[in-house]
């Protein structure tokens, strides 16, 4: 046990010590890159984890030597915060004395994969996260693009007809996306949105949430989402999609008129729809003339009382959002639909306090 004289490494100390070159990513809402600087004073509890998801940080690590390539491994790690954002101390600290047992254990004294073989604190990305983190790591360790690229980039220039989208890898996509600061490839992809199929359209913008897309293509999607909401028949999967897509856009000011624009639409009642709004948009949220409107479709929509709790109880984790939502819930001007959601959300939860 550490004492108070040798307190515990952090864990980006006993992978450097192992001589592994390392690279960091959030995994939570979306895919991004930390720094190990911010992510050691996480450790050391000096700050909160910036992107909590679901009280938790997900983390994804890239761990590669240089001269060893073949003891290069990927981890990804679920680490719970308390409930000011913190993390667990306890959690993080098992972690590591399982990694440093792991080193002790590993004859070459490198850490394994193996590392995190029954690991509580393990996890699994879903398919469009896996496909973003191959793509984005291999772009910052400089190796080629996976062998699904060439196809991606042939279907967006029309090389390939448009009812060839299933002959498309996710990894290929993914490969594209995270190289669309390449004119060539943005432009394409702008040109081609307003007549891909859905199906394509909503496998694209899925993973554009993890980027910034560049102006052209975010105005092709923004196009496209109109054409979408004017269309009660729109599957609801393929408008929370292309939310996702418009959801890291820089722009706020132009985010909240996307967002708008779609909760004035019928789309809004949506499960899918109000869900991507919350997750991904929750910047957009902290306009007032955004968030009202946000909470009277979240109370009148599909997904119910249960819907509307849990995605209030993860938005008020966030505490830029905490405040604003106390606030909405006191407008005077709030729907009886509204007022009723959150006495039966304050009753289940609080006590009726």
């Amino acid at each position: 046990m550490p004492s108070a004289n040798h307190p515990q490494p952090t864990l980006i100390h006993v992978l450097r010590e192992a001589g592994a070159a390392i690279r960091l990513f959030d995994m939570g809402r979306r895919v991004s890159k930390l720094t190990g600087e911010l992510f050691e004073r996480i450790e050391q509890a000096r700050i909160p984890y910036p992107l909590p998801f679901l009280h938790h940080a997900w983390i994804g690590i890239l761990i590669w030597h240089p001269k060893q390539p073949e003891q290069n491994a990927i981890w990804f790690l679920k680490l719970p915060l308390d409930e000011q954002g913190f993390l667990v101390q306890a959690a993080r600290d098992d972690l590591v004395q399982r990694l440093l047992q792991n080193a002790v254990n590993a004859k070459s004294g490198a850490l394994e994969e193996d590392a995190l073989k029954d690991n509580p604190f393990a996890f699994k990305p879903d398919q469009d996260k896996m496909a973003i983190f191959h793509a984005l790591a291999a772009q910052s360790t400089g190796v080629s693009a996976s062998s699904y690229f060439e196809t991606a980039q042939d279907y967006i220039n029309g090389e390939l007809p448009l009812d060839r989208w299933t002959d498309l890898a996710l990894q290929g996509l993914a490969d594209l996306v995270v190289r669309l600061d390449d004119k060539s490839n943005a432009n394409a992809l702008a040109a081609r949105i307003a007549e891909l199929p859905l199906p394509a359209l909503a496998s694209i913008s899925t993973l554009l949430e993890h980027l910034v897309p560049p102006v052209k293509v975010r105005d092709a999607l923004s196009a496209r989402l109109d054409q979408m909401l004017a269309d009660s028949t729109t599957d609801p999967l393929v408008v929370a999609a292309v939310i996702r897509g418009l959801s890291n856009i820089q722009d706020e000011h132009f985010k909240q008129r996307e967002v708008l624009k779609v909760l004035a639409s019928k789309h809004a009642l949506e499960a899918e729809v109000i869900v991507a709004i919350a997750t991904r948009c929750s910047l957009a949220l902290q306009a007032p003339e955004v968030l009202q409107p946000f909470l009277e479709r979240l109370a009148a929509g599909k997904a119910g009382q249960a819907g509307f709790s849990r995605v209030l109880a993860d938005l008020m984790f966030m505490p830029a959002l905490r405040a604003l939502i106390m606030q909405a819930f006191r407008n005077p001007q709030r729907s009886e639909t509204l007022a009723a959601a959150i006495g039966e959300m304050f009753g289940q939860s609080f006590g009726g306090h």
